[in-house]
């Protein structure tokens, strides 16, 4: 059996909203995509969660205190 993961993102992938470093790739039940900013992927994730959106966050990377999943 093969897992496919998601290639971890790089400088070179922005924010959809604003520009910025993405540390948010959310992947939509259609096959869209969209990537975010820890703010914006904030911003957006209830709706996003609400969507069954796939979401693949590394805004670990930035600090602790600001990935998604510790404020949940």
């Amino acid at each position: 059996m093969t897992t496919l993961t998601a290639p971890m993102l790089s400088s070179l992938d922005r924010c959809d909203r604003c520009g910025a470093q993405a540390y948010v790739r959310v992947t939509l039940g259609g096959g869209g995509e969209l990537m975010f900013c820890a703010h914006h992927a904030r911003q957006h994730e209830d709706k996003l969660r609400e969507m069954s959106a796939s979401i693949h966050d590394e805004s670990e990377r930035l600090a602790p205190s600001q990935s998604l999943a510790d404020e949940g």
